[in-house]
């Protein structure tokens, strides 16, 4: 192949699968230069199709990026998608800061990948596992008593800056977009980077081998970011697996909770009601005094999460009712009462979706936006009333101990 001075830059591996030959480009998710690249190699005509690093989801993002602004937002709550949809906003608004700070939009060299492909009329090919797929094996990687640490990591990171740290510039340079996201978490836990990172090598390298084998005698350029490369290479380089239709389904299975995970809730709600049960047994004063100090300990930071989020009255003193009983209920969180009496209270306008990708990746925007306000309202809500769990539940215990 002729590599002109423009592709020189980014890293080029070609691999032979069957009977097709593959050309990855790495790319930089910030990088005019990766654009240039891309849009290069494609219209050398030396290619049968085009493989991006997409999902569907992303994919129609790329395509229609006035998406969010048709979001359903009753819809989200209904089906239980708040915290779902509340990382893939994280994940928007650091591109959108990104793109504001670089003048460069992340994904560009994608959507220049799309284009080209267009108007070569070649086929694309969307190779990457479904976003919300790796965001619920990424939270199923968690450890339960590491959530609310995750949840007041995404706010801080969403929060606490205007501007993208020159370091996560420069490693989204040779990385990926999802893993710079979640860089905090993911370094620190090899499961999360499996999750972010190597489970995503192999199941792009199984959907390229999937395309060669169904299509042979292809050309197909694989348009990656750097970090996957070397990944997607030692999966393709291996042999091919037994069951590759049995190892892709694997990889989109969001995993079970464990038996220890689903009962935790569970356990917490009965050692709580228990420990009241103990309190009264010993005496009415003590047991309702444990109550008063769980639904002020629980209620209380419920609502200073609605608090900071600056929720509307009825919603601070509809969390701090809620919290001492959604906190004991596995199955229903404060933040989701909250989010109901917000809506109810505050509808978002047509403006507010319009404008919701430009004010996420901007701190006011967050308290402005009133679509963006109801994900900040969830977030904090949740995020105080499970504190208010762990606190409570040992001043509880603390209290037995002190009175037995």
């Amino acid at each position: 192949m002729n590599q002109s001075e423009v592709v020189l830059d980014e890293p080029l591996r070609e691999i032979t699968v069957g009977s097709s030959r593959i050309t990855l480009l790495g790319t930089a998710h910030v990088s005019r230069a990766s654009e240039a690249a891309v849009r290069h190699l494609i219209a050398s005509d030396g290619f049968d199709a085009v493989a991006v690093e997409l999902c569907p989801s992303r994919h129609q993002a790329l395509r229609d990026p006035d998406a969010l602004a048709r979001m359903d937002l009753l819809q989200v709550v209904r089906e239980g998608k708040m915290g779902l949809v509340a990382a893939n906003l994280a994940l928007t608004a650091y591109q959108q800061r990104l793109a504001d700070q670089l003048g460069v939009e992340p994904g560009a060299e994608l959507r220049a990948a799309l284009e080209a492909a267009d108007d070569a009329g070649l086929p694309i090919l969307l190779i990457d596992r479904e976003v919300g797929v790796t965001l619920r094996r990424l939270t199923g990687a968690v450890r339960w008593w590491q959530r609310p640490g995750l949840i007041a990591g995404l706010v801080a990171s969403l929060l606490t800056r205007e501007e993208v740290a020159e370091e996560d510039i420069e490693r989204l340079k040779s990385g990926d977009l999802l893993h710079n996201t979640f860089a905090d978490f993911a370094d620190q836990a090899e499961p999360l980077y499996r999750a972010l990172i190597g489970e995503r090598d192999a199941y792009m390298a199984l959907k390229l081998r999937e395309q060669a084998e169904l299509h042979p005698n292809q050309r197909i350029l694989a348009v990656v970011g750097a970090g996957h490369l070397d990944g997607i290479i030692r999966h393709l380089e291996a042999a091919p697996p037994a069951q590759p239709d049995a190892l892709l389904e694997s990889l989109t299975r969001t995993p079970p909770r464990s038996m220890i995970g689903k009962s935790i809730p569970w356990l917490i709600m009965i050692l709580i009601l228990g420990g009241f049960l103990v309190g009264f047994v010993r005496g009415p004063e003590l047991g309702w005094q444990l109550v008063l100090d769980w639904t002020l300990t629980t209620g209380g930071l419920a609502a200073v999460g609605a608090l900071i989020a600056l929720a509307h009255p009825l919603t601070l003193v509809g969390s701090f009712l809620a919290a001492p009983i959604t906190t004991l209920h596995p199955l229903i969180g404060a933040g989701m009462v909250a989010v109901a009496l917000e809506l109810w209270l505050r509808k978002p306008r047509v403006a507010d979706f319009s404008t919701l990708r430009e004010d996420i990746a901007h701190i006011k925007g967050w308290w402005r936006n009133r679509v963006a306000h109801t994900f900040l309202v969830f977030m904090l809500v949740n995020l105080g009333a499970s504190i208010g769990t762990y606190v409570g539940g040992f001043r509880l215990f603390g209290q037995l101990a002190g009175h037995g």
